[in-house]
């Protein structure tokens, strides 16, 4: 049962992770949807703008008779829990959420640098990216006009890598840390289908939304996850569309089960995310415009970014409303994971 049967609009794009992370959630939730696949620009004329141009947009009632347009993809979750009931993607268990926001952080602010990286890094890729790019927004486009459009997509994004840390220094970090992430992900997926247990959790959509990019689209990427794991590019064709799962209380990991199932996870995020988030915001507090670090035992350098030193702080936030015996917990699920280091 949901609290309101409106039909929920949003505008997004097939090569968006984060597109893709909110029509599996919305399917998944059974809320209903329409969405309009665009190049960025209003679906419909009098559809507003985003303060800040971030795929998918949602568009809300203003209260005013207009609409709202609303952005990033973990607050929208948020939004979505109280807004339907039913279905939720949110543990309900206090130290289970707070992993689950940790994981998610990660899958969406972490996972996309490989993204980035892998789209546009290796010619292959960005041979393959830049074409795709233009039919998912163009399709009728002619071939003349769509390979000009694609090369100068292509030339801009390829300049632009830098902006996620992606570069001849920091390529080693990234690449190895996805190939480990999908071996993680395989073994995690063994215990009970799912990153949290047997149902989905919002950091599974996010981890789906940056694979439906990296391990089906790009093709470096995608012949590095297949040949490491069926399982999760299985898991991705599942993941897609949940409306026929049936998920119930039970389903969520125990705390014991959590512990043994996402220590690795858990350990690669601080391995190479705990850092980077520390780094960046020390940056970003002493007001410097980019920042060098060692991640994984390899220099890192790139620009700080503000968004990044909120996530931190967030992430904050959250451990911090948690009670001592939550936080407790807590600090036993992360001890020794580097994750730690984030909340000392």
């Amino acid at each position: 049962m949901t609290k309101t049967q409106a039909l929920l609009e949003l505008m997004g794009a097939p090569g968006s992770p984060y597109t893709r992370k909110m029509v599996a959630l919305l399917r998944y939730r059974r809320i209903p949807y329409a969405v309009h696949w665009t190049s960025g620009r209003p679906p419909k004329p009098g559809y507003p703008v985003p303060k800040v141009p971030l795929l998918p947009t949602f568009y809300y009632p203003d209260g005013q008779g207009g609409l709202e347009a609303v952005t990033d993809s973990t607050p929208l979750t948020r939004r979505l829990e109280g807004e339907y009931e039913g279905r939720s993607a949110i543990p309900t268990d206090p130290v289970l959420s707070f992993l689950n926001d940790l994981i998610e952080d990660y899958a969406d602010e972490w996972l996309t640098k490989a993204m980035f990286h892998f789209r546009w890094y290796h010619k292959a890729d960005y041979d393959n990216a830049g074409p795709m790019l233009v039919y998912w927004a163009q399709n009728r486009s002619a071939p003349e006009p769509a390979k000009q459009y694609s090369d100068a997509i292509s030339k801009r994004q390829f300049d632009r890598l830098y902006v996620v840390g992606s570069n001849a220094l920091t390529a080693k970090t990234i690449e190895s840390s996805y190939e480990r992430f999908i071996d993680i992900l395989d073994a995690l997926l063994q215990h009970k289908g799912y990153v949290l247990g047997g149902r989905p959790s919002s950091a599974d959509f996010a981890i789906y939304g940056q694979l439906t990019q990296l391990a089906i689209i790009e093709p470096t990427s995608a012949a590095i996850t297949i040949a490491r794991s069926y399982r999760v590019r299985a898991w991705l064709d599942l993941m897609d569309d949940l409306s026929g799962l049936d998920p119930q209380d039970g389903d969520w990991f125990t705390a014991d089960e959590a512990h043994a199932a996402l220590s690795p996870l858990l350990a690669e995020i601080g391995r190479v995310y705990a850092p980077f988030l520390l780094a960046n915001a020390k940056a970003v507090m002493a007001g410097e415009k980019s920042f060098n670090a060692e991640i994984d035992g390899r220099a890192w350098t790139q620009p700080s970014f503000p968004y990044q030193a909120k996530c931190l702080k967030w992430l904050r936030d959250g451990h911090g409303a948690l009670s001592d015996n939550e936080r407790g917990s807590v600090g036993s699920l992360l001890q020794g994971t580097g994750c730690e280091a984030m909340f000392g």
